[in-house]
């Protein structure tokens, strides 16, 4: 079985985040669906991605949600 493509799967809250993840226009059309036409990647937050714990595509939506508002206050 191949690896999950990152430019053409389909992807949902659901999806795992595998160590062959990368910052795709499908990835981004993703998150900015869930988090809004704000969203933007940084480079702190493609380290967390990245940063090899087990995490969904839709706890990186919520991280992303929970930085923005964080700024805010």
């Amino acid at each position: 079985m191949a690896g999950f493509d990152w430019h053409a799967d389909p992807i949902d809250r659901d999806t795992a985040v595998t160590p062959t993840y990368r910052n795709t226009q499908n990835v981004r059309r993703f998150l900015t669906a869930q988090c809004g036409d704000g969203f933007a990647f940084d480079r702190a937050f493609m380290a967390w991605i990245k940063d090899g714990t087990a995490k969904t595509m839709g706890d990186v939506a919520d991280e992303w949600k929970r930085r923005k508002a964080s700024a805010r206050a």
